[in-house]
């Protein structure tokens, strides 16, 4: 399961199957710092896997969009 919808415990543990693997893709911003779409207490009792926020894609994501912009520069004009 991916979660991205922005909303904050969005995901509960009640909506999933025993083992199922959720992808948090959601960023929320709250006073205590950055938090996801999933509910992680509820979800983390029935999820067999649980890719967090923070500390889930946002390196992935990181990595993948300069790859991204290296290859437009690339495209755009050659090295310099």
């Amino acid at each position: 399961v991916v979660v991205a919808v922005g909303k904050k415990g969005f995901l509960r543990g009640d909506m999933l199957l025993s083992g199922a693997t959720v992808i948090d893709a959601g960023i929320n911003v709250t006073p205590a710092g950055l938090v996801g779409d999933v509910d992680v207490e509820s979800v983390s009792a029935v999820a067999g896997a649980l890719s967090p926020v923070p500390g889930g894609l946002g390196a992935i994501t990181t990595a993948l969009l300069l790859r991204n912009v290296v290859t437009a520069a690339e495209r755009q004009g050659g090295e310099r």
